[in-house]
């Protein structure tokens, strides 16, 4: 009723992350149909979105780790300030962390889990498949993943998840559907709001460029270059455009475009 409605989200920025598009961002038989393909690492944004229904606070993945360790383990050049890190953020945004009742994880690679622990009153969500992908990751994506063969400790590790399979409403409206292909268990979070239905997409696209058709090959989607299976990945992709044909209702983790988008509308919903 009225209440769902009221939902507000409220973007948080927990760093930016070093990739390279060509090896990222755009899959190889993209390259010639975009102007700026780089060879060059470029920083990302690793958003979190903040729920308030008014009745409680959700959160959306938890953000990156902090600079010392992004740059030993994972994308060397990324960076977080103090103010970035997911407590200190929400903090920022006028909330307390201890108020945040649920966190519902996109997926569970290292830069989307990071202080997770901090938020010491949530709940936990994440896809079943995802948890147990996490749990005992091919040796390719132990990195992702924070594997202990590295010699660290996942911030999941210890943690008791609230596990879905599949389709699920978390709250009134707040909606949970599978997105796999960038990770195998990965989903996306539908929110209803004054403006409409958002759908926090994680990194089921890593830009809004992933949306965009390749006519010249015959591509209603742009693929990325790194994913777990470009087959679920497709039809996730396709998945999202069905459910949300208007792409600014669309937010991904990192679009570096969100930005400045989100320094003009600091609270999407309101």
């Amino acid at each position: 009723g009225e209440n769902k409605m009221s939902i507000t989200i409220t973007p948080l920025n927990s760093g930016m992350c070093t990739s390279n598009p060509k090896t990222y961002h755009y899959h190889p038989s993209t390259h010639k149909y975009y102007a700026n393909v780089s060879n060059e690492d470029k920083a990302l944004p690793v958003f979190c979105y903040l729920l308030n229904t008014g009745d409680e606070l959700i959160l959306i993945d938890t953000g990156m780790s902090d600079t010392d360790r992004a740059n030993t383990y994972h994308h060397p050049g990324s960076v977080q300030l103090p103010d970035e890190a997911m407590p200190r953020a929400v903090m920022k945004a006028g909330y307390n962390p201890d108020d945040v009742t649920k966190i519902i994880f996109t997926h569970l690679h290292w830069d989307h889990t990071f202080y997770m622990k901090d938020f010491k009153n949530a709940k936990y969500y994440a896809q079943r498949k995802e948890y147990e992908f996490a749990m005992n990751p091919i040796p390719l994506y132990y990195k992702s993943y924070e594997y202990k063969d590295l010699g660290i400790e996942a911030p999941f590790i210890g943690v008791k998840f609230e596990l879905i399979d599949g389709e699920a409403e978390i709250v009134p409206g707040v909606r949970v559907y599978p997105t796999p292909g960038h990770s195998p268990g990965h989903q996306a979070v539908e929110v209803d709001t004054k403006d409409g239905t958002y759908h926090c997409v994680g990194d089921a696209i890593f830009l809004l460029d992933n949306l965009k058709p390749v006519p010249q090959i015959h591509y209603d989607l742009t693929p990325t270059a790194r994913f777990a299976n470009i087959v679920e990945w497709w039809e996730s992709v396709r998945e999202i455009k069905r459910r949300c044909p208007d792409i600014k209702m669309v937010l991904p983790a990192h679009e570096p475009t969100l930005i400045e988008r989100f320094k003009e509308t600091p609270v999407l919903g309101l």
